[in-house]
């Protein structure tokens, strides 16, 4: 398993921002096998953690046409900075009450 960590610092939101975050999430569900989906926001910073299956459909996710689009529009308008890291998960545990 895959994840993406995309850790950013914000500009500028408005409603555009959450509509396209919200569409662009149910995509990654339906049409690139995104397993699961968290994400933080503190003050102008947030967090956002996708998990995957493969790099093949985190490679094809960037690539999405609204993907592109939206990241164009985070540099342009949403974000100062943003950085995404994509790491191999090599161990996981839960806990649960």
């Amino acid at each position: 398993m895959y994840v993406v960590i995309f850790t950013a610092k914000f500009k500028q939101l408005d409603e555009g921002y959450y509509e396209t975050a919200a569409k662009l999430k149910e995509v990654a569900f339906d049409q690139y096998n995104c397993i699961k989906f968290t994400s933080c926001t503190e003050g102008d910073l947030e967090i956002s953690a996708s998990y995957w299956d493969s790099l093949e459909d985190i490679k094809n996710w960037k690539r999405h046409v609204d993907h592109l689009q939206a990241q164009e529009k985070g540099k342009q308008k949403w974000y100062e900075s943003y950085e995404v890291q994509v790491t191999e998960v090599l161990r996981e545990y839960q806990y649960s009450d």
